[in-house]
C-alpha cells in the first residue's frame, strides 16, 4: 500500500529576495517530485506549500532551508498540514 502524502508550509527569512530563490525552489520542487506552490512575502520572506510522500517532502524542505547559495536563510518555520491532493504541479503564485 503506498504511504498516503502529506503537506508542508514553509516560511523561511533572510537574505531571500533577488537571489534567484523562489527559481530555486520551483526547480527543487521538480527535482523532489512535490507539488504546491511558492511566493514572496513581504521584502525578506518566502513562503512554500508542498504536497508529497514523506521522503519526497523532507528532501524538499533540506533543500528550501539550504536555499541557493547566494541567498541565505536566517529563520524557517515548517508546519505540517493535511495533504488534500489538489495540486497538480509546483508554482510560483503572486506575492501576498
Amino acid at each position: 500500500m503506498p504511504e498516503p502524502d502529506i503537506r508542508v508550509h514553509i516560511w523561511v527569512s533572510g537574505r531571500v529576495q533577488g537571489v534567484g530563490f523562489r527559481a530555486f525552489v520551483v526547480s527543487s520542487a521538480g527535482f523532489t517530485g512535490v507539488c504546491g506552490w511558492v511566493r514572496n512575502v513581504g521584502w525578506d520572506s518566502v513562503e512554500a506549500m508542498a504536497e508529497g510522500n514523506r521522503a519526497q517532502v523532507d528532501q524538499f524542505i533540506q533543500a528550501v532551508k539550504a536555499g541557493p547559495r547566494a541567498s541565505r536563510v536566517n529563520e524557517s518555520r515548517v508546519e505540517e498540514e493535511l495533504a488534500t491532493g489538489e495540486f497538480s504541479d509546483f508554482e510560483m503564485i503572486s506575492s501576498r
